[in-house]
């Protein structure tokens, strides 16, 4: 699954001393992490009851192994991420993760930590419930990471990240990272995160026509935790919320939806 291209805008440099940042961790480097996902959603038709579409949250005990390091020759970090024994509260998706052991993913990260691939490799006996919730899971992950700017950057930088993201409505999506400490090689870094639609039209899937979108709010912020010599980030959690309003071309009916995203990373002893 190909990730949509990053490009970042420094506002400001920080202080000195700057440098270049970079993740370049180093072949055969293995990170064990946990990811938990969650997204509410609740949509509401017209004067119709309230409806709950959320899916559950999840947990992934990932071990990530760097399978190919920045090089001359190759631009790329390449991680190969295993799947341990996932974990929800909901019970239907627990069974469904008892035969999903041991399926992974890949990434494709540049120096800057941008993800430019992501590659899902289910375990032959996954349940499409289990299959579809590490889709999710790892498909919100990929876009809240950090990328760094191809320029020096200190202590107090300020720069935006600007991507686009494709949730059934093609968003433009920035992101204002702040550099907020830097701990010998560990980075903090304050991200917040705004998505706007591109078009003033939601396309419904299968030429079903489309709808208006008559408002769209979708924004949220967090911290991260990241350290270069690892292809992950180490800690940190970001949170997204939205309220958005459509409505048919005749405007007889009208959609609501309340969404919330959230995105946890937390190291765990090998």
């Amino acid at each position: 699954m190909p990730v949509s291209a990053v490009t970042t805008t420094v506002l400001d440099p920080g202080a000195e001393p700057r440098d270049v940042m970079r993740l370049t961790p180093a072949l055969d480097t293995v990170q064990q992490i946990d990811l938990t996902t969650s997204s509410q959603v609740f949509q509401q038709i017209g004067d119709q009851p309230r409806q709950d579409f959320s899916s559950p949250e999840v947990t992934l005990p990932l071990t990530a192994t760097v399978t190919q390091a920045v090089s001359d020759a190759d631009p790329s970090t390449i991680v190969d991420l295993t799947l341990g024994e996932a974990t929800s509260p909901d019970g239907s998706l627990m069974s469904a993760f008892a035969s999903a052991s041991g399926s992974g993913a890949g990434l494709t990260i540049g120096p800057n930590g941008a993800v430019s691939a992501l590659r899902l490799r289910p375990a032959p006996n996954a349940p499409d419930a289990a299959r579809a919730a590490i889709e999710q899971a790892f498909y919100q992950a990929v876009y809240r990471m950090v990328s760094f700017p191809d320029t020096p950057v200190g202590v107090g930088a300020v720069w935006e990240i600007h991507q686009q993201v494709m949730s059934g409505i093609t968003l433009d999506q920035v992101s204002t990272a702040t550099l907020v400490s830097r701990d010998g090689d560990r980075l903090t870094v304050r991200v917040s995160i705004v998505q706007t639609p591109q078009d003033s039209a939601w396309e419904l899937p299968n030429g079903a026509g489309h709808l208006n979108i008559d408002s769209f709010t979708m924004a949220g912020d967090g911290i991260l935790t990241i350290d270069p010599a690892q292809p992950l980030p180490v800690d940190g959690e970001l949170t997204l919320t939205g309220d958005q309003a459509y409505s048919d071309p005749e405007g007889t009916t009208e959609l609501a939806q309340s969404l919330q995203d959230r995105v946890h990373w937390q190291a765990r002893q090998p």
